[in-house]
């Protein structure tokens, strides 16, 4: 019985050592200022911030009660451990006090998981974008296919998803999306579908039925608000007004709601017509702006550091980071980490856990 102890004190000590490292009673105190913020009367004024701080509020109240409820479950069992060897009772209690053991170790271990999550903004929401590559037809459909897996990914992970951008191909599939997505953790585990993604197939639209490869290209940024570490010169930017092709409520296709934002000295494009007013489309686009400056000039710095390092190699359109082949075998492989598994339709279905799981310890 004192080993069994020993070892319940020393997954003790784990927890809360993980819990000093995840700033868990910082957690605490933000959950107070949020639930604070929500309590004032005019919370709802402002429907789309007023979610962003709700989905905070719940993921971060889940994730507290998940690490309490466990620390509390392995003090009980402590407690009922040395009560029983004190009263002599030791036999009657250690099968199931040992049971309970090996249950929280493994809740443990996968709550441990959090861990790998600990760059500066992987906590932080996320901006996903998909672009359909060379090919036409079968890479818009590809782009499509990709948007799918990675909205029921956020799906069965929780979180709200809603698609902000979003330009039809001719026939099919789509040319573009960008998706917010509002979570905690969002950008830490989607992060590792960001690069160019390869598809292997026999081509629904094809009529003799031939083998097709086709590329689509996602980008994943954290979503940092205003980006307020980026300062945008006004005359640095090329602000045009169009009519909206897709949904976005009753003046769709009759109003110039719809904008397009460049950034002249890099070349970016950005465009929102999901919105209901060309107030709001602009506000959006310059938010996505600002996001992918701030992570062009992080990438940069990073680039630089790999250089100096000796490590630095060109990313290039072709170096795929994952493919999916449906034919003439099946399989889904990431070329980063060598993971691979063997039903690519559980992937596209959003099964992506062991492919996020296995980018997170490879980076490390």
């Amino acid at each position: 019985m004192k080993e069994l102890i020993n070892e319940l004190q020393e997954l003790l000590q784990k927890t809360q050592r993980t819990w000093a490292f995840l700033d868990l009673d910082e957690s605490k105190t933000r959950l107070k200022v949020l639930e604070a913020g929500m309590n004032e009367p005019n919370f709802w004024q402002n429907r789309d911030k007023a979610k962003k701080v709700s989905q905070e509020f719940d993921d971060l109240r889940e994730e507290l009660k998940t690490w309490e409820e466990i620390q509390s479950e392995i003090q009980d069992n402590i407690d009922l451990a040395e009560m029983a060897e004190k009263e002599g009772k030791q036999d009657e209690v250690e099968k199931e006090i040992s049971s309970s053991y090996q249950d929280l170790k493994k809740k443990f271990d996968d709550l441990e998981f959090y861990i790998l999550l600990h760059d500066k903004y992987d906590k932080e929401n996320a901006l996903v974008a998909f672009h359909a590559g060379t090919g036409g037809t079968e890479a818009m459909d590809w782009a499509e296919m990709l948007l799918r897996m990675i909205l029921r990914y956020c799906e069965q992970k929780g979180w709200q998803a809603r698609i902000i951008e979003i330009q039809p191909g001719s026939e099919a599939g789509i040319k573009r999306a960008v998706v917010e997505v509002i979570g905690r953790y969002a950008f830490g585990f989607l992060k590792s579908e960001s690069g160019v993604h390869r598809l292997v197939r026999i081509s629904p639209f094809d009529a003799e039925k031939m083998r097709h490869t086709s590329f689509a290209l996602i980008e994943v940024l954290p979503d940092i608000g205003e980006a307020e570490e980026v300062e945008i010169n006004p005359e640095d930017l090329k602000i045009d007004v169009f009519k909206s092709s897709g949904h976005g409520g009753q003046s769709v296709n009759t109003t110039d709601s719809a904008v397009r934002i460049t950034h002249l000295p890099t070349g970016l494009v950005v465009s929102c017509q999901n919105e209901r007013s060309q107030h709001q489309n602009k506000a959006t686009a310059m938010k996505i702006l600002k996001n992918k400056l701030f992570q062009i000039e992080r990438a940069e710095k990073e680039e630089e550091k790999r250089k100096i390092r000796g490590e630095y190699s060109s990313a290039e359109w072709g170096n795929q980071i994952r493919s999916y082949v449906l034919q003439p075998y099946k399989m889904v492989k990431d070329h980063r980490t060598k993971y691979e598994e063997q039903d690519p339709i559980k992937v596209l279905d959003g099964g992506l856990e062991g492919f996020v799981e296995a980018y997170l310890r490879h980076k490390e």
